[in-house]
């Protein structure tokens, strides 16, 4: 019996392996240039709840881009610090850059679902951007985005983008997303397949044909989700539209959390949503990643177990190459890494029983 669950755990490490390879080979990269002649103009749609420390760099960032941007349109969803006025003072420097103010959350929404279908009610592109307050753009990366969105004719892209990690904290917690991500999904099926399952999409960056989302209201249909990303994304796959899905783009950066308590608080909103929403695959998934290695050290042969440490270490060069991660790190804290990914399953799951989830101050 232990033989034959050997022989599972090597397997499956074999699998990861070959994913985290065929993302690393065949991941979609975006032009370098920009299309100059493209007529179809974009609307930015920014969700912000109490980002002041944020709103300002992304909304500079954005003053910067080109004739594609129509309009920039940010929704305060009842924040408590000075994200209004920061946004009111761009305001003045840009006439593109308009204020939402929320008048109360609808019954029934989530607080970021709900700003995003109120910033899609105002917005007049025929492209729809939605960017989270605390990413960073450059190198005219919309502009090029949306010429792969209109040359594939897709009717969704989402970018994973870089993240931007600086303390401990942080690296040891972040990459375990890109980690399940890719070494469960080859990412060109995203595009290729026509399985639900087999589709991936990321918040901080997605960007919609508008005519599509008109006729969908994806974030009013998934109003209560606390992983709508990922939900529109396999809808839309269910109804035959087009998506496309890019691993990590440097010219799109993000810093999602500061130390590692918020990593924790925060990847547990959702991690369970990468397993299909089953606890169960994803207390598996982190005993077979991380125990995984001591039945094959106490029952097999030297030879063995080294051959899969090397299957290991190998996965996480291909995965760091992908996204861009520092490669020297991600495997030095292999180790730690999986030990916070299991706190955060066992928060979630902790959360999810208890029914005490909180997050920007408002419980979810």
């Amino acid at each position: 019996m232990i033989r034959y669950f050997c022989i599972f755990i090597f397997a499956f490490a074999l699998l990861q392996l070959i994913i985290s390879l065929v993302n690393f080979l065949f991941g979609v990269r975006l032009r370098t240039k920009a299309n100059p002649n493209l007529r179809e103009r974009i609307s930015i749609l920014i969700p912000a709840r109490n980002e002041e420390e944020n709103i300002g760099l992304i909304l500079s960032d954005l003053i910067n881009t080109g004739d594609n941007i129509l309009e920039i349109i940010v929704f305060d969803d009842e924040s408590r610090d000075r994200t209004s006025s920061i946004i009111e003072e761009f305001a003045l420097k840009d006439n593109r850059i308009k204020l939402m103010k929320s008048s109360g959350l609808e019954e029934g929404f989530m607080g970021k679902n709900f700003a995003c279908y109120q910033l899609s009610l105002e917005a007049k592109g025929d492209y729809l951007l939605f960017l989270d307050s605390d990413v960073r753009i450059k190198n005219k990366v919309i502009e090029r985005s949306l010429g792969y969105t209109i040359r594939k004719k897709l009717d969704l892209l989402s970018i994973f983008p870089f993240q931007n990690m600086q303390t401990i904290g942080e690296k040891i917690s972040v990459p375990n997303m890109n980690f399940i991500l890719n070494t469960l999904l080859p990412l060109p099926l995203v595009s290729l397949s026509n399985f639900s399952s087999l589709s991936a999409a990321n918040g901080q960056f997605m960007l919609f044909k508008q005519k599509t989302y008109k006729e969908i209201q994806p974030h009013k249909i998934f109003k209560n989700s606390k992983a709508e990303d990922i939900e529109i994304s396999r809808y839309y796959k269910k109804l035959r539209k087009k998506i496309h899905c890019l691993a990590s783009v440097n010219d799109v950066s993000c810093r999602m959390y500061r130390n590692l308590s918020n990593s924790i608080q925060g990847f547990s909103k959702n991690v369970n949503y990468f397993f299909g929403n089953s606890y169960i695959l994803a207390i598996g998934f982190w005993l077979i990643t991380t125990l995984g290695f001591i039945p094959i050290l106490i029952t097999q042969s030297l030879g063995i177990f080294i051959i899969y440490l090397i299957i290991i270490i190998l996965t996480r060069i291909f995965i760091s190459l992908s996204t861009n991660q520092n490669l020297l790190e991600n495997i030095l804290y292999i180790i730690p890494q999986q030990i916070v990914l299991g706190i955060i399953i066992y928060k979630s799951i902790f959360n999810t029983k208890k029914d005490k989830l909180i997050w920007k101050d408002r419980q979810i």
